[in-house]
């Protein structure tokens, strides 16, 4: 794989959305989708929709657990959901796992009675910080509260599609005209599809050498570099000069499929005629109508940061926090209502996420202070529908009355859904930094991906990544040497073994002679910035690669 095809993977942030249909689009990443085998037919079509709730939803008032309903009044006597108001989500579960939902979810109630919707209890992460950026960012970074992994520079979503499509040439091209992601409904680009390649205000463009190519600049722009030297470093500029060219591109790709499409649902009928959410899914649905084959979409849904005026008065089922999962629940009915209508169902999953839930014990200002906990809600026609996990107890809370006893890390859920949903191979995995999660029941079992449809396609899924052989590192974490260890069963083979950041640039490489039997080789990480690596064993004769991560510490 040449250096370039890590990089050139996303537009610059800084790069200036676009707007269709009257919300702001970033584009990201394009390249040649992988060509499935005969047996994978439908699987290059399959999306995922992210939902992100900015503020912290309260994750308490939307599903209520009714055997501790008592204990739940207690904590929360003014803001608590009245026994009379609550929906009963499904009568048939155990007495424990018994939820109400809030009175505004009526919709999440018709789509889960129709096996579309599933809910994932007391989903967190180790140490969960309660700070709106901070807890954001790791949410959208894949990390957690623990030292290796609570300060990574780059999105998973990022992450993710990098190692999709590890092909990418970073232009549309005839055969794949779309980017791989869209962040839909807020100018800022989000941190969920940065790479560390993408973050280009760390980019000089100024004629600076290749020793300098990374170094601090405040801008981006100036007259285009005349004089592109005939080397790597000469082949990424000329990349970076493309980024606004391409994007441009991109937004004619997108008006295009966006004329091209259409809704089945002309309008999406909400109680509130202000709905945030509703134009988003509905841009949307009108994409991939239009034949935008665009993987994630991220839209959000902000206002969740309910410390007070949570409630409406004395009246529980009436407020902010009601208007807000009034909108989520109408606008999510709505879009899957669209794109059934339009024969798109089978095609599209979704899923909700937010920083944190709320505190257990409200906070005596009609509302809720900074949580942990929280559900996540899983949404699509191809689902396994139902509760997984079950009610966190109540009576198990913090000194500061937070819940504890998280039943589900966040990461297994979008682990879950990039390899049952959207086909994500080991190695894909691995450097989405998701491997070793537990996958969760979220897909129904006849339309789980079949390990021989896992993306990449550049070589045989056998030969991508192999658990039997694996790479071993030792130490791991590393601050100074690292032995890389690796048994070959087989002939020998000349080999290339690599280093490479989190984001896929390439730190370094040599080729190696891969002997049979245990094979060792060292790695002086001492002038390397703490950070997480990639170390790649690559047989050059026939492509087969083992990874394996990395951790550097200072």
């Amino acid at each position: 794989m040449k250096r370039r095809n890590f990089l050139k993977i996303f537009p610059a942030a800084t790069v200036t959305p676009f707007v269709v249909n009257g919300h702001p689009l970033r584009a990201f990443a394009n390249s040649h989708m992988a060509k499935l085998l005969n047996s994978c037919d439908g699987v290059e079509e399959r999306v995922l929709v992210l939902i992100q709730l900015k503020g912290g939803n309260d994750g308490l008032n939307t599903i209520i657990p009714i055997e501790q309903y008592d204990t739940y009044a207690n904590l929360r006597p003014t803001i608590r959901i009245n026994e009379s108001d609550y929906i009963n989500l499904d009568s048939t579960l155990n007495n424990q796992d018994q939820v109400g939902v809030h009175p505004s979810f009526a919709k999440i109630k018709e789509l889960y009675d129709k096996g579309w919707a599933s809910i994932i209890q007391g989903v967190g992460y180790e140490s969960m910080n309660q700070s709106h950026f901070k807890g954001t960012d790791l949410w959208l970074t894949g990390g957690d509260g623990s030292i290796a992994n609570n300060n990574i520079k780059s999105g998973w979503m990022g992450r993710a599609l990098q190692a999709f499509y590890p092909e990418v040439e970073g232009v549309p091209t005839s055969s794949m005209p779309d980017p791989l992601g869209i962040q839909v409904g807020d100018p800022t680009t989000s941190l969920g599809f940065h790479t560390e390649t993408e973050h280009q205000n760390v980019i000089n463009l100024s004629g600076q050498d290749a020793s300098g190519f990374y170094s601090l600049i405040q801008t981006i722009g100036g007259a285009p570099i005349l004089n592109v030297p005939d080397s790597d470093h000469g082949v990424e500029l000329e990349y970076i000069m493309g980024v606004e060219r391409s994007t441009s591109l991109y937004a004619q790709r997108i008006s295009e499929v966006f004329n091209a499409g259409s809704n089945y649902l002309t309008t999406y009928p909400t109680t509130n005629n202000n709905s945030r959410l509703a134009p988003q899914l509905q841009t949307v649905a009108r994409l991939i109508k239009g034949g935008c084959k665009t993987k994630i979409y991220l839209c959000q849904l902000g206002g969740f940061d309910t410390h007070n005026a949570q409630i409406d008065g004395g009246n529980t089922a009436q407020g902010d926090h009601a208007n807000l999962l009034l909108d989520l629940a109408e606008s999510i009915k709505n879009f899957f209502d669209d794109l059934e209508g339009l024969g798109l169902a089978d095609q599209v999953t979704a899923c909700t996420f937010s920083e944190f839930g709320r505190c257990a014990r409200e906070n005596g200002s009609d509302g809720s202070d900074h949580g942990t906990l929280a559900p996540m809600l899983v949404f699509g026609k191809n689902i396994a529908a139902g509760v997984k996990g079950t009610n966190v107890n109540l009576s198990n809370l913090t000194p500061d009355n937070q819940l504890q006893g998280a039943q589900f890390d966040y990461r297994q859920v979008f682990t879950t859904l990039l390899q049952d949903w959207l086909g994500a191979g080991e190695e894909v995995l691995t450097q989405t930094m998701f491997d070793g999660y537990n996958k969760v029941n979220l897909v129904d079992p006849a339309f789980v991906v079949n390990p021989e449809c896992y993306l990449p396609q550049t070589v045989s899924t056998s030969q991508v990544f192999a658990k039997e052989q694996p790479l071993t590192i030792f130490p791991n974490p590393a601050s100074i040497q690292v032995e890389v260890g690796f048994t070959n069963q087989g002939t020998g083979f000349d080999a290339r073994l690599t280093l490479h950041s989190l984001g896929g640039r390439m730190v370094s490489a040599a080729s190696v002679r891969v002997e049979p039997d245990i094979n060792v080789y060292y790695l002086d990480v001492s002038q390397l910035p703490p950070a997480v690596y990639f170390v790649r064993l690559e047989n050059t004769q026939n492509g087969r690669a083992f990874t394996a991560k990395l951790n550097v510490i200072r």
